[in-house]
């Protein structure tokens, strides 16, 4: 007990309910003090090399935990060593008292490099590799989606340090948790909704609007598309989707994973291409739950959330995003598009090899 009575902070592994937004806050307080290279590293005026001693997501080397990343050739995984949630999460928590409310944040938390090269960004992965990434992605989502505890597997990635990424080491992070997360939760109910009352599939709708007006699209093959979204937050938000309604990844057919892969890649392409510069993003894989719901109506997806409007401009989250709830859109869809769509399909770093 503290000297005014009351049980001693925890702020670990720990969910808090938001009362007046209807959600759940995670608390990760232990995580406060993991590793940071990611100054360091985009301070360097020399290029980023290909393997770095000091990099604890680099082949061979020690990471924080004291266990050595073994030589690998294609992606790896591991378990976080800075978890936001673990199957030992304590399972009695202070009650808070009031109208509030906790419960325990347990799941598993993993960390999968794309590549043993420290400056391979999956924009420049190998169509070949980036299926190899797929193909891991799905072995996640089946291996921590069978787990007892879990009801929701989050794939994503942060990249660039405006997203604040701690490490440059090309990676994604899942979040194996015993809750969905709200964005799924809510596209879930919105999908679910629209089906009871149309008899059609909510994202069958939006891909056929975008199709119709066609100046959204990026590019497209015959089972895979990208397209910025006639509701688009970003200036360029991009969503990668397979054209058929599969709730997850691991529901693609062989054909519909190399398409997709096919799609994927020219669309980080076209990021890269518009500014000759590693694009930053926030993306996470829009997948069904695993708690054994029926989510026949979701549409898996990936999504692209990029900070920037132009060069080293970002768009600021202020008043009417954080304070109001809303976004403020500074562009428009249509024109974004456009600009992505007349952009080269090979990356910018290979084009002179192109022309030789």
């Amino acid at each position: 007990m503290t000297e005014h009575g009351q049980t001693p902070f925890q702020g670990r592994w720990e969910q808090r309910w938001h009362p007046l937004r209807e959600e759940w806050v995670i608390m990760a307080a232990h995580r406060q003090n993991r590793p940071w290279s990611g100054e360091t590293m985009a301070a360097r005026a020399e290029p980023i090399p290909a393997y770095d001693p000091t990099c604890y997501l680099c082949p061979g080397n020690a990471r924080v935990s004291g266990q050595r990343n073994p030589d690998y050739r294609q992606t790896y995984v591991f378990d976080n060593d800075h978890p936001c949630v673990g199957l030992n999460a304590p399972l009695e928590l202070a009650q808070p008292g009031g109208i509030y409310r906790n419960r325990p944040a347990t799941g598993i938390a993993r960390v999968v490099c794309y590549s043993p090269k420290h400056n391979l960004t999956l924009a420049e992965l190998a169509s070949h590799e980036v299926e190899n990434l797929l193909a891991t992605w799905q072995q996640q989502y089946i291996d921590l989606g069978s787990h007892p505890q879990i009801d929701h597997v989050l794939i994503f990635e942060n990249k660039g340090e405006a997203v604040g990424v701690s490490n440059p080491h090309p990676h994604c992070q899942i979040y194996a948790t015993n809750f969905v997360f709200k964005t799924i939760e809510t596209e879930a109910r919105a999908s679910q909704r629209h089906w009871q009352e149309t008899g059609r599939i909510l994202f069958q709708d939006i891909l056929a609007a975008e199709q119709q007006h066609g100046q959204r699209i990026i590019c497209e093959n015959e089972t895979a598309i990208a397209f910025i979204p006639y509701f688009g937050r970003y200036a360029y938000e991009v969503f990668v989707a397979p054209k058929a309604t599969h709730p997850n990844i691991t529901a693609l057919s062989d054909q519909e994973i190399v398409d997709f892969a096919d799609v994927l890649r020219q669309a980080l392409i076209k990021f890269d291409n518009l500014w000759q510069m590693p694009f930053p993003y926030v993306m996470p894989l829009h997948q069904a739950p695993v708690d054994g719901g029926d989510y026949r109506t979701f549409h898996f997806h990936i999504e692209f959330h990029p900070p920037l409007r132009k060069p080293n401009l970002l768009k600021y989250l202020a008043g009417p995003e954080i304070g109001g709830g809303n976004f403020l859109s500074d562009t428009v869809p249509e024109e974004k598009a456009a600009e992505l769509r007349a952009l080269p399909e090979v990356h910018y770093k290979q084009q002179n090899d192109h022309k030789d």
